[in-house]
């Protein structure tokens, strides 16, 4: 998958400004997708140049004219016929994986403390996500669209309570090897 797709998948239900765009990466879609605001801006250029946007520019008071993105007819059908395509697992890229497997070069201390640090950001990632399933999608039963969306939510859920678990398991095996309680 790459920017496009996600561009695509996010203005298939309204209509978005370039900044409406990027909030959405900042928040719901940037949970799974980044993507920076130039990067976003230029491939609103490129789709639109494709013919699978349509711009719609709306003046505003004491600030630059507004241009809302839409889908074109070409582009409902890039997007449906992307998700017909089967797509590869994603390669597993980790910084703190290849810390731990050269981690015969520091003290087990150092490791624990990065675990640490990387334990708390899971937390509170995973405590969002819940929130987010607790104010959004607490309904037993979900409309179709709706359902779609809480599955990457669920995704994000359940992985970072593997994660969590994971790491319980990686500062006991550390604790073993230092004079620090995990």
């Amino acid at each position: 998958m790459g920017l496009p797709q996600a561009l695509l998948a996010a203005l298939s239900t309204e209509a978005l400004s370039g900044y409406d765009l990027t909030r959405r990466f900042d928040g719901s879609l940037g949970y799974f997708w980044q993507a920076s605001h130039q990067q976003i801006y230029r491939e609103l250029a490129k789709l639109t140049d494709k013919g699978l946007l349509n711009v719609n520019t709306q003046a505003q008071a004491k600030r630059p004219d507004r241009k809302l993105y839409t889908l074109t007819n070409a582009g409902h059908q890039a997007l449906k016929d992307w998700l017909t395509v089967s797509v590869q697992p994603p390669q597993l890229r980790d910084d703190l994986l290849v810390k731990l497997y050269a981690g015969r070069w520091t003290e087990p201390e150092t490791l624990i403390k990065e675990l640490k640090a990387h334990q708390a950001q899971r937390q509170q990632k995973l405590a969002i996500y819940q929130e987010i399933a607790r104010q959004y999608f607490s309904a037993a039963t979900l409309p179709y669209a709706e359902a779609c969306i809480k599955l990457t939510l669920d995704y994000g859920i359940t992985y970072e309570q593997a994660w969590l678990q994971w790491c319980d398991q990686a500062l006991a095996k550390l604790s073993e090897f230092s004079d620090s309680p995990p």
